[in-house]
């Protein structure tokens, strides 16, 4: 069992002369994945069936426990469970990147260091959110995670959620300082942010979009790539947009980009996951849409309009 709220020493890491030949670049679509529940509990046998249908839909990877698996109300058991179950399913055919992300910098590094020592590819590391701490306390919290493990680093700036941005000039002294700080996945909503983070950095540091409906438009100034909500229902399809824009087929991409918009916005008619839950529940890939509070179904007039997207969407 593993146990954050009790005392914790972070592992420290003494960084080799070839971890950047052996860091690895995370591109393309990777699914954040939702946590289906039945009856209160997590149901891991639908959870198995999700990223299997992942895995044949042509993934890039796979992202358990972030904010679209509901990261804030699973516990700290649960949340390793997640992980631990999700790289079992896996076998190594897509790299796992885990959510193991707090507000809090001890039970983060508790946490990045149980998903390395379960197998997991790299780290997904959310901003410190509620606390809203300074540029410095937020470089000295992801340093802190940074020294408990060698597996890469993917920071996640959402300003909209958390109340604090990551700074491109704590990113560029991270990754001064950090090989594995390598990726960031930015979900401020500004193609200017990214196209500040690419002139600074280069190919330094690798950026995914966090937003579905801006992955092209990111993609358009240097992002890699995308941490997809939407990928959870069409899989394929937005790896095909991604591919197509990493191989710098802009027009192809756009054209998907245009037919899967109105999926875009319809997955965020209500706080994500509710919407996405209820669309696979309808597709029949869960038996439950249900999420925990505070989060609550969709409501009847949001249901009727997510529903009428899907069913054009299918036509």
């Amino acid at each position: 069992m593993l146990c954050l709220k009790g005392n914790y020493s972070p592992h420290k890491v003494t960084f080799g002369n070839n971890l950047m030949k052996r860091r690895r670049l995370f591109t393309g679509t990777y699914t954040a994945l939702v946590t289906p529940f039945k009856d209160g509990a997590v149901a891991y046998a639908e959870m198995r069936h999700l990223i299997e249908l992942q895995i044949k839909g042509g993934i890039d990877g796979v992202v358990p426990v972030g904010t679209t698996g509901e990261s804030p109300t699973v516990d700290n058991e649960e949340h390793l469970e997640i992980i631990r179950s999700t790289i079992e399913v896996v076998r190594g055919r897509v790299p796992v990147i885990a959510g193991t992300g707090s507000n809090s910098t001890k039970e983060a590094c508790a946490m990045t260091r149980a998903a390395d020592d379960a197998g997991a590819d790299g780290m997904l590391l959310v901003a410190p959110y509620y606390n809203r701490p300074t540029q410095e306390g937020i470089y000295q919290h992801f340093a802190a995670i940074a020294e408990a493990t060698e597996k890469p680093l993917m920071l996640y700036s959402i300003p909209g959620r958390c109340g604090v941005e990551i700074s491109v000039d704590v990113i560029e002294r991270l990754r001064a300082k950090f090989p594995h700080v390598a990726h960031i996945k930015e979900a401020g909503g500004s193609v200017d942010r990214v196209d500040q983070i690419i002139r600074t950095m280069g190919d330094a540091v690798t950026v995914l979009s966090g937003d579905d409906s801006l992955t092209l438009p990111f993609m358009a100034v240097g992002a890699k790539g995308v941490v997809s909500v939407v990928s959870n229902y069409i899989p394929r399809e937005i790896t095909q947009m991604t591919k197509l824009a990493l191989a710098n087929d802009f027009r192809k991409a756009g054209a998907v980009h245009r037919k899967l918009y109105p999926l875009f916005k319809a997955f965020f008619i209500e706080s994500n996951p509710v919407p996405m839950k209820a669309a696979l529940a309808q597709a029949g890939h869960i038996s439950s849409e249900e999420v925990r509070l505070p989060l609550c179904n969709l409501s009847a007039a949001n249901r009727k309009s997510l529903f009428a997207t899907l069913a054009a969407y299918h036509a």
